[in-house]
């Protein structure tokens, strides 16, 4: 039986790829305020706004490939059972080949009913030529479609299935992610004691003891872990 490998990922892993961070000091939330784009009470005040804002983003990632950092991840799958745990809401794990990816905030290329977001009967799979939702266009339901992000002060629907993936990780590895934002940074938290904890980020991250931290980008940093690993 392979050994299970659970990878979560946050922003810096696509940094590579040209997709800005949220929070870094040029990032989105200083061209728009969070309050207006990412939280239920900007949807309500502004539908028209927050749907143009992420037809912008699905034409920003649809440019974009992903690095070699994410083509390195899903190259563990030739030798590990690997579960992809991610905060981004790109789709850079499954464009590298990744094949069992758990989105925690969300996916920035579906759009879903504004009444009930986890019906999948009204959750829409946008394409690279139909990336773009019409401000007003209605889901099944007869609600406005709405991106199918988890906003601001939402809940968090995948963190149970997250946390019971890292419980299994025989290697748990963190990519590209500050451990500041909840409640993904828990997560390392449901890691058994024992188990190998590997951070790659560029910036010096206080992780607790037993982490070892590769202080590299997340494609120098997968190539250092994989001579390990594979």
């Amino acid at each position: 039986m392979k050994k299970k490998i659970v990878v979560l990922t946050g922003a810096g892993m696509s940094v590579e790829s040209g997709l800005k961070t949220f929070r870094d000091a040029d990032g989105l939330w200083e061209e728009y305020p969070v309050q207006q784009v990412a939280t239920h009470e900007g949807w309500e005040a502004d539908p028209t706004l927050v749907t143009n804002f992420y037809n912008m983003l699905r034409r920003k990632c649809w440019g974009v490939q992903p690095n070699e950092g994410h083509k390195l991840v899903a190259k563990l799958e030739e030798k590990y059972d690997v579960v992809v745990v991610t905060q981004n809401v790109d789709n850079l794990h499954e464009m590298a080949g990744s094949t069992n990816v758990i989105h925690l905030h969300g996916e920035l290329m579906k759009v879903c009913s504004s009444r009930d977001v986890d019906d999948p009967r009204y959750q829409i799979q946008l394409t690279p030529d139909n990336c773009e939702v019409e401000p007003g266009t209605k889901a099944g339901d007869g609600s406005l479609l709405r991106p199918f992000i988890v906003f601001f002060g939402e809940a968090v629907p995948n963190i149970t299935v997250a946390a019971e993936q890292a419980q299994q990780a025989d290697i748990f590895i963190i990519i590209g992610t500050s451990l500041n934002v909840y409640p993904a940074a828990g997560l390392i938290h449901y890691v058994r004691p024992g188990v190998p904890v590997y951070l790659i980020d560029p910036n010096p991250i206080s992780a607790g003891s037993g982490v070892r931290q590769i202080q590299k980008g997340a494609s120098a940093g997968m190539r250092e872990l994989c001579a390990e690993l594979m």
